[in-house]
């Protein structure tokens, strides 16, 4: 790998560390708070907003400038965010804000990936990023869980700065003031990403162009046959696993009556499953057998729904590990696919751009409904069992549509593949 890699790793890690810590810090902030459940299930969806919301325009936006500098503004922006939740805004519109860097950072974290790499390490690279990330998303939520607990929290709250009054008095509120520090390291290390010779895509005049060129991308994508297959799974994966997140949170509290810190744990087990699946993956999966891995959402979704059937935790942690190792397993073929179609296509952040938007959309959508059933009494039981369902239907239905592209468009889908299997420059 180019050295210029392991300076993107470094920068994705703080960022992705300090949104997971984050995360688990606005919860708790919440439920400190006394709001209603059915709020901190709405983090998940404020968060997908701006990544729905702004998809014509973040693609183009990072073409349009080097992408180290659109990670340092997106990470400027998060940290926004962290302060707008210290100082009095709403949890959810804070979070919302820091959603904004996200939407904007993501085209720039995947997008260079395919400037800086040939195709052929594509999915090792994909493998080793998202392999790193769920390694961030772990000691997140680990992190975020440990600094609203008691102990870390009394050595928070103990610093002083002298002749100034900050205004953190809570264990949330430490715990979010110390995620400003981790998004400005971020911040540091996307100063030193270097600039690729991919050449700048200047961006389209007027909001309306902008609109007509993300639509006619979305189209293109969704009308390749590789491109459909690779999207439609990965969309259903993050939008699954992105409310899982909060949903296993609430199951922990539920099944085994555990608080924020002692359920965080439980999250960061889904995720080192994750990161194991994910790092398998790249090594067995070459670029060209993407589609050979989509039957595994079917099990995955099997494994999810048989949570319900579980209270124990010591039964619980393996279930957790193969449902993350599934899910891992999964999307890290899928992604790097479908990330080589759309650069093919479109250019690299046009591509994640849309990738995002039809992603977030899934994670509001099934958030909007999880939170909607939330406030009308819907368990986590019920939550799980709805979910379980979705992924084993719909990676069903994924399954066949290829098995079907396969056979009525055999000379396209043989073509493509074979572009994948030999595009090594």
């Amino acid at each position: 790998m180019k050295r210029g890699f392991y300076t993107i790793m470094s920068a994705q890690f703080f960022s992705s560390l300090a949104d997971n810590a984050l995360f688990v810090a606005a919860v708790e902030l919440l439920r400190s708070a006394g709001a209603a459940e059915w709020q901190r299930a709405a983090l998940v969806p404020m968060f997908a907003l701006f990544y729905v919301v702004l998809a014509p325009f973040v693609g183009a936006f990072a073409d349009a400038i080097p992408k180290g500098r659109v990670m340092f503004i997106s990470n400027s922006i998060k940290a926004v965010g962290c302060l707008m939740m210290l100082f009095g805004s709403h949890p959810l519109m804070s979070y919302a804000i820091v959603g904004l860097g996200a939407a904007a950072y993501s085209p720039a974290k995947y997008g260079i990936l395919t400037e800086l790499l040939p195709p052929s390490q594509l999915v090792k690279a994909n493998g080793w990023i998202e392999g790193l990330t769920i390694a961030s998303i772990i000691l997140g939520v680990l992190l975020g869980g440990q600094l609203v607990g008691a102990r870390m929290s009394h050595l928070l709250l103990g610093f002083d700065m002298p002749l100034i009054s900050t205004g953190v008095d809570t264990p949330p509120e430490a715990a979010i003031a110390s995620m400003i520090l981790l998004y400005i390291a971020a911040a540091v290390f996307n100063l030193y990403i270097p600039r690729t010779e991919a050449p700048l895509q200047p961006i389209a005049h007027g909001v309306v162009s902008l609109v007509r060129d993300f639509a006619d991308c979305n189209s293109r994508l969704w009308r390749d046959k590789l491109g459909q297959i690779s999207l439609a799974t990965t969309t259903l994966f993050w939008g699954v696993s992105g409310n899982l997140r909060y949903i296993v949170l609430a199951w922990a509290a539920a099944a085994l009556a555990y608080d924020t810190t002692e359920a965080s744990s439980l999250v960061g087990i889904v995720a080192i499953g994750t990161a194991v699946g994910a790092v398998l993956a790249s090594t067995l999966v070459r670029l060209d057998r993407a589609t050979t891995v989509i039957g595994i959402g079917t099990a995955m979704g099997i494994v999810v729904i048989a949570m319900n059937f579980i209270s124990n935790v010591w039964v619980a942690a393996p279930f957790l590990l193969l449902l993350g190792g599934l899910g891992g397993y999964l999307v890290v073929p899928m992604n790097a696919l479908l990330q080589h179609r759309g650069h093919n296509l479109m250019g690299a952040g046009r591509s994640i751009a849309v990738q995002n938007f039809n992603e977030q959309a899934c994670i509001l959508g099934l958030g909007a409904f999880y939170t909607g059933m939330t406030k009308f009494g819907l368990s986590a039981f019920g939550a799980i069992t709805l979910f379980g369902l979705a992924v084993a239907g719909t990676m069903e239905l994924i399954r066949r549509w290829h098995r079907h592209n396969s056979v009525e468009h055999r000379e396209e889908v043989d073509r493509l593949i074979a572009i994948a299997r030999s595009d090594k420059h």
